[in-house]
């Protein structure tokens, strides 16, 4: 299934014209848009081996095609053996043509890839128009080979919106091609 036009285009062209059928919009400025996307990928590891630390930010920079940045912890846990400013993660932030491009690569690719996909849950979202995406394996990226992956870690994928609703936000996705599974069920 390839999407022939960018997903900027098919929101501008397409998407925005729905979303006022069905919502009513009297303004152009309140239909819902994408605000951002985030990923995060979190390794309890990285704060006693660095290079673990350094191996995750440059996949995490491949897959987003735009540097990503180190997190660092807040405060220490001594249960966990964890000081503040130990590496904890990597984390990146996609806004603009790298956001669409990035939305479409997760769509079209990466998403099929997914071994007994069925679509993704519906219900994932955060109250205020936000949606957060699991995914269990960095390998799933056309851009990371199976030979360099010495620890695979999940990473959570957050699609940020300008929705005030749910429903809203969850009808912005579906326009834009997400795969929702069971949908009926939650209307």
């Amino acid at each position: 299934m390839a999407i022939t036009k960018s997903l900027r285009k098919k929101y501008e062209e397409d998407v925005k014209k729905a979303m006022v059928e069905k919502f009513g919009y009297k303004n152009d400025l309140t239909i819902p848009r994408l605000s951002k996307i985030v990923l995060n990928m979190g390794v309890g590891e990285a704060s006693h081996n660095t290079k673990i630390a350094d191996v995750i930010q440059g996949q995490l920079t491949k897959i987003a095609g735009q540097k990503a940045v180190v997190t660092k912890a807040k405060k220490s846990i001594a249960t966990f053996k964890l000081r503040e400013g130990m590496p904890v993660g990597a984390m990146v932030t996609l806004r603009g043509e790298r956001m669409y491009d990035f939305l479409q690569k997760l769509i079209c690719v990466v998403l099929p890839r997914i071994r007994d996909f069925r679509g993704i849950s519906a219900k994932s979202f955060d109250g205020r128009g936000n949606y957060t995406l699991g995914l269990k394996e960095q390998a799933l990226f056309p851009e990371i080979t199976y030979e360099e992956v010495d620890l695979v870690k999940g990473m959570n994928v957050s699609v940020i919106t300008t929705a005030k609703t749910d429903e809203e936000a969850r009808e912005l996705l579906r326009l834009l091609g997400m795969p929702f599974k069971g949908l009926d069920l939650v209307r």
